[in-house]
């Protein structure tokens, strides 16, 4: 009997590592596809890790990358260093602001596009605006911040001219140096350039929503903005929830609604400095510029450290409060 129990767990063993290696070798192009993924992710996402000793080591490029593990230990110097700067201060404060203005302002825009546009009944119309709409996101920053300058420069924008033509203004109006409109400039270039491309993934979440329910409230005597409120921005809930997540998680970076480093770096100058220097363009400046690589790295680690508390933070809230979380 044993023996019996033996043979048939063994014959059972084999038999589902062949039905194993027959569903693999059907389904190789996929795994394939996750193969070159994966191998993506290491390369360029893991590997790369390596180098955040540097941040607790006095790295210098002449040594190469050998260096990296063979230069001297400083420990947490270079973080002492730059919570102490006397720029951290309006760095941070620069940062967050932008960050929080983009939460509040280009997050829901997508949102509300969505919805507008899923209760547009003409399907041309509508198909007009999503492509015109989403089209910017594949504007390059560069490209972006040229088009600013051409409408909005202070000698030869397009904007200025028909403002002091129409008498309206008596000089022409200082946005693109002016400190006081860097965070409204970078605001109102990441609604517009990122706004339609979001709209397609809350487009996608309300297509989840059974058309029954629709039908079902309007049948009740439900109204337009009733079946919105109860159907609609329900049903799209979770999927807000998740973005938002994501969206907090990348506050110190933006990487969601706009890139903050592109937009400071190409829209910052020496005049607006004092509004448009945010963490990820010091880092950039102090590393490139200056060779000082342990010091951009610390700070781009304290990053990266927040920004995971940020998720993990933020995914148990939404969890606790809403029932919708991203893990």
């Amino acid at each position: 009997m044993e023996l019996d129990t033996r043979i048939t767990g063994t014959a059972g063993k084999g038999g589902r590592q062949t039905q194993y290696w027959k569903r693999f070798k059907k389904q190789k192009t996929l795994h394939l596809f996750v193969g070159l993924g994966m191998i993506f992710l290491l390369i360029f996402a893991y590997t790369p890790m390596f180098g955040i000793i540097m941040a607790f080591k006095n790295y210098s490029i002449s040594t190469g990358i050998k260096g990296i593990f063979t230069s001297e230990w400083v420990g947490i110097k270079h973080f002492d260093e730059f919570v102490n700067d006397y720029q951290f201060g309006t760095i941070v404060r620069n940062t967050l602001v932008l960050s929080f203005l983009k939460v509040i302002f280009a997050f829901p825009a997508p949102i509300l596009l969505a919805i507008l546009l899923n209760e547009v009944k003409n399907m041309r119309f509508k198909r007009f605006v999503q492509t015109v709409s989403y089209l910017p996101h594949f504007i390059s920053w560069v490209v972006v911040v040229g088009i600013a300058f051409t409408f909005l420069s202070a000698d030869i924008g397009m904007v200025n001219k028909a403002l002091m033509g129409m008498g309206l203004i008596e000089k022409p109006l200082d946005i693109l140096t002016n400190p006081d409109s860097f965070w409204g400039l970078a605001v109102g270039s990441a609604v517009w350039k990122e706004m339609g491309w979001w709209t397609i993934i809350f487009l996608a979440a309300i297509a989840g929503i059974n058309p029954a329910l629709y039908e079902a409230a309007q049948i009740d005597g439900a109204g337009r903005l009733a079946r919105i409120r109860h159907i609609t921005f329900t049903g799209m809930k979770g999927t807000i929830v998740v973005v938002l997540i994501l969206t907090i998680g990348s506050i110190l970076g933006g990487g969601l609604v706009g890139s903050n480093f592109e937009q400071a770096f190409l829209f910052g100058n020496s005049i607006n400095n004092p509004t448009s220097e945010i963490v990820q363009t010091y880092a950039f400046k102090v590393g490139l510029r200056d060779g000082r690589f342990s010091y951009a790295a610390a700070i781009d680690l304290i990053q990266s450290v927040i920004s995971v508390v940020l998720i993990f933070s933020s995914n148990y809230i939404a969890k606790r409060t809403s029932g919708s979380s991203l893990f």
